[in-house]
């Protein structure tokens, strides 16, 4: 089994203050890494019949895809997501083509954010509401308050289908490495 140094470092930091936690971590295997292909995944836009793959989405461009725990949580809303929109016309002119966020909700509820927080025509909405993509990856968290599995924060580079650049929260949840400052082009 692989285990990444982050969660070897969440396990210690997390074990220095509430054991409990450990057993609500759903995966700290990490399959995912630099050089590997998107999957071949459906995630939804704006509704359940709006389906996007994300393997045919990634096919020839250059795209940025982030993912939260959750939408309208205050870390996502307040720092994440508006850092990647406050930067994304000077990230598009970088040559990236799209950017994508992604998050364990109903793509509704990944409408109404993106609505609320005025991406349209910047960053897309895409909802992962079983967790595919995240447990492909290997990158979901186990959080109760927020109805249980969601996907642990990143962020990456994706170039014609191949992860270029990956950044993953060392806690699965906090705002360090996968803001946008921290996008390696």
């Amino acid at each position: 089994m692989v285990i990444s140094v982050s969660c070897i470092l969440s396990r210690r930091v997390l074990n220095s203050f509430d054991k409990s936690y450990l057993l609500r971590i759903s995966s700290c295997k990490m399959s995912v890494k630099v050089g590997d292909t998107i999957p071949n995944i459906d995630l939804f836009e704006d509704n359940p019949t709006n389906k996007v793959n994300l393997a045919e989405l990634a096919k020839g461009k250059k795209l940025i895809l982030f993912a939260v725990p959750g939408a309208f949580t205050p870390g996502c809303s307040k720092t994440h997501l508006p850092g990647y929109l406050k930067k994304a016309d000077d990230l598009k002119s970088k040559g990236v083509s799209e950017i994508v966020c992604v998050a364990v909700n109903d793509p509704f509820v990944m409408a109404a954010w993106g609505k609320d927080q005025n991406t349209k025509g910047k960053i897309r909405m895409l909802a992962d509401p079983s967790a595919a993509l995240a447990k492909k990856f290997g990158l979901t968290v186990d959080v109760p308050p927020l109805g249980g599995t969601r996907s642990k924060r990143y962020s990456m580079v994706v170039d014609d289908g191949k992860i270029t650049s990956l950044q993953v929260e060392p806690d699965g949840t906090g705002l360090s490495c996968s803001l946008v400052e921290s996008i390696k082009l």
